[in-house]
């Protein structure tokens, strides 16, 4: 079987497939997406992250394939209808990197109540502003999670071991697992009104891109701090700078921008505010969630080889 690895994965990941599987594996980086579709005419499964896009094109060029193996949990990269009418499998690896996304998302909740970033920023500029930097606790402060999959119930367990109090929308949760979290379900301008912070573990979809825009900060809690680890296209940039500017929002945490990496201008990285915290996508990169991840692409491929595939999507 010939596996063709289009993203960046774990060192640990291309070690087993390479040495223990038995499988050819043919890794690295394509010069363009012509040299990717050349490399697919004979490839059997393709291993991907978030960067390439596998559409009706990618998969018309590649007629053995069988199975598109996922790197991560979101599939918006991926055309499942086109795949599926093609008999190509898609799967992923749901979980494997939960605990590290919802720990950045609480590192992230943490820089901004205690104004981190510029705090060293003024350090090693030499300035001693040691009154500016008066931060605020979050214990006793409200949480809003919308989205409460496994990244989303990780946040709420740390969140209430920090003394916060959870509220939530989640169309597909019940009132019962929302509350044996101890999370209250609200609609989600019930939610965006009540939250000190708000932290966004969703997909992105039609339906959901640009969630937060300027109608709906207007709805939001003054003084909310936003923490988004999900999708960028969840948020609408412009409307974000806006809010941030304009004090309708204390603060900013974003891992995720609409285009990744960001080879053409992005307002989120073009303004200098000392209030928005931006990190390239790596909430997900630790090294145990690596090597998690690593174990079950593994995993997939040698369900789907035996017949009995796993994490359809």
């Amino acid at each position: 079987m010939k596996i063709v690895v289009a993203d960046d994965l774990p060192a640990s990941a291309l070690h087993v497939l390479r040495n223990e599987s038995g499988w050819t594996v043919e890794a690295g980086t394509w010069q363009s997406r012509g040299d990717l579709i050349a490399c697919l005419a004979d490839a059997d499964a393709l291993m991907v992250r978030s960067a390439t896009r596998v559409d009706a094109e990618l998969l018309g060029a590649a007629p053995r394939l069988r199975v598109v193996a996922r790197a991560g949990t979101g599939v918006d990269n991926v055309d499942v209808t086109a795949a599926s009418a093609r008999g190509v499998l898609v799967v992923n690896a749901p979980g494997a990197n939960s605990i590290s996304v919802a720990e950045h998302a609480c590192a992230l909740m943490l820089a901004l109540a205690r104004s981190v970033p510029a705090a060293d920023r003024a350090m090693k500029e030499g300035r001693w502003d040691k009154r500016r930097f008066v931060g605020t606790e979050l214990r006793g402060k409200t949480l809003g999670v919308v989205g409460l999959g496994r990244i989303g119930q990780a946040v709420v367990y740390r969140a209430r071991a920090f003394g916060m109090q959870v509220v939530a929308h989640d169309p597909y949760i019940s009132v019962e697992i929302a509350g044996g979290l101890g999370a209250r379900l609200l609609s989600l301008d019930e939610v965006c009104a009540a939250a000190d912070y708000l932290t966004l573990h969703l997909p992105s979809t039609p339906e959901t891109r640009h969630l937060l825009n300027d109608e709906r900060f207007a709805k939001c809690k003054r003084g909310i701090r936003i923490i988004n680890t999900a999708r960028g296209g969840l948020i609408d940039d412009h409307a974000l700078i806006e809010a941030l500017q304009n004090g309708r929002l204390a603060g900013a945490g974003i891992d995720v921008l609409r285009n990744e990496p960001p080879r053409e201008g992005n307002p989120l990285l073009e303004v200098d505010l000392p209030n928005l915290i931006v990190t390239p996508h790596n909430a997900w990169a630790s090294r145990q969630a690596m090597q998690t991840l690593a174990d079950q692409l593994i995993d997939n491929l040698e369900a789907f080889v035996s017949g009995s595939p796993q994490n359809l999507v």
